[in-house]
């Protein structure tokens, strides 16, 4: 998967997600890579695997873009980690994925 089919699919759960920042006011996506790991075979790089990073900032208990972003890593079977926090000085909770593309 390329950086832009992950962009694509990442649209599908927030329409205005955004690439390394946001000039948003509210609630927000953004989303970056941070890695990659080059797939070696035959003397040449066949493959990569991406790490990239999904951040979902928002004041919203039940933010159904929370719920979004989730399904559409799970349908697309895509590998991650998430966590979730608190930030006490902005009031928004920060959900994290942390993928891995191939």
């Amino acid at each position: 998967m390329t950086l832009d089919e992950f962009k694509a699919l990442l649209l599908t759960a927030d329409v205005t997600a955004t690439h390394y920042y946001s000039v948003q006011q509210g609630n927000y996506t953004i989303w970056q890579e941070y890695g990659a790991d080059h797939l070696p075979g035959d003397n040449k790089y066949l493959d990569r695997k991406w790490r990239i990073q999904v951040d979902r900032f928002t004041k919203l208990e039940n933010d159904p873009v929370v719920d979004a972003i989730t399904a559409v890593l799970d349908r697309e079977d895509i590998a991650y980690s998430y966590q979730v926090d608190f930030e006490m000085d902005t009031k928004y909770i920060h959900h994290i994925w942390d993928c891995e593309v191939m």
